[in-house]
């Protein structure tokens, strides 16, 4: 066996889960790690940066259950969607997303308290967080406003029409060293699936991110599914507007995108509204980058970690 590629996955909580979880079955040719986007506001993870000054746990939590060896699923119900029912200061909480805020309050940082957790989960790559210093993704509307915070990006209360046309983070915060130091390395960069600004544009806002890539001899690998959340952010609403604004927060092209085409069946369509998802617009003509346009969807709906990761597999070894 010759010496496994690095992989590097980019995003938030829920996409960048699928594209490791994807890789894991793979660890013979690789070693896989991942970096994690740390702007989150809302829900639980919002409240405990608020409450306890610490950075919101949310997303990193979801990469290191994604990262274990055990069931997935499994630990995803225990850790994270399992949230305390009863009045109190613990209502709407979750073990996981306690356990790394107030590790990261007892010792005195956040890397610790991801270690911590990922040794208890025993691991097969290391997760890091994308800064370790706090800060708010900013956004610009197309009628010049700005939102601010990722809560009301992700679910706005503004016109739904005033797409997003630019992203920032403020104050100005630098990269985690570690971190660019893994993409520095890498042979694979993966980006996506997620949200495409509060979990993938966000990712590459840090000071340094840019610079990282530049240097990094590695493959850029978009991953687009085929839909956005009809409640969510206002975004791109095609796969080439989100190669296109991608370009803009990445110093070079990305070598390959990875897109669902999956149809929109009878079964697809009830698990779309439920979830209240819509399609985006499939429009590979107009991309100018190699395209591997292939369903990889569960027949119920939702992204195939496993059908998605013979895709990136296939690419990186015929690279």
């Amino acid at each position: 066996m010759s010496v496994k590629k690095k992989v590097v996955v980019l995003g938030g909580g829920n996409g960048g889960s699928i594209s490791i979880r994807a890789l894991k079955t793979y660890l013979e040719y690789y070693s896989i790690s991942a970096v994690i986007a740390m702007s989150d506001s809302g829900s639980s993870s919002g409240r405990l940066r608020d409450e306890l000054g610490v950075l919101p746990p949310g997303d990193i939590l979801r990469a290191v259950l994604a990262m274990s060896r055990y069931e997935y699923t499994l630990l995803k119900r225990i850790f994270y969607d399992t949230r305390y029912a009863e009045r109190g200061k613990l209502q709407g909480f979750g073990v996981g997303h306690l356990f790394l805020a107030l590790v990261e309050k007892y010792n005195g940082g956040l890397i610790d308290a991801v270690r911590a957790l990922a040794q208890a989960l025993d691991t097969v790559g290391p997760v890091f967080p994308v800064t370790l210093e706090r800060a708010d993704l900013c956004v610009e509307l197309q009628s010049g406003s700005v939102v601010v915070g990722e809560h009301h990006i992700d679910r706005p209360v503004y016109d739904r029409t005033d797409l997003i046309v630019r992203a920032w983070l403020a104050p100005d915060v630098s990269g985690y060293a570690p971190a660019l130091h893994e993409i520095r390395e890498a042979d694979a960069i993966i980006i996506g699936p997620g949200s495409f600004y509060t979990s993938l544009i966000a990712t590459l806002l840090p000071d340094g991110m840019k610079e990282a890539l530049a240097v990094s001899s590695a493959k850029i690998i978009f991953i687009s599914g085929n839909v956005i959340e009809s409640v969510g952010e206002t975004g791109p609403l095609s796969t080439s507007e989100m190669v296109d604004v991608l370009h803009r927060y990445i110093p070079r092209s990305v070598d390959v995108v990875i897109s669902n085409t999956a149809e929109l069946d009878s079964v697809r369509k009830k698990f779309y509204e439920e979830k209240q998802w819509k399609k985006i617009v499939i429009d590979h003509h107009r991309i100018t980058v190699p395209i591997i346009a292939s369903p990889f969807e569960y027949t119920e709906g939702g992204l195939d970690p496993a059908v998605l990761g013979e895709l990136i597999h296939n690419y990186i070894q015929k690279e």
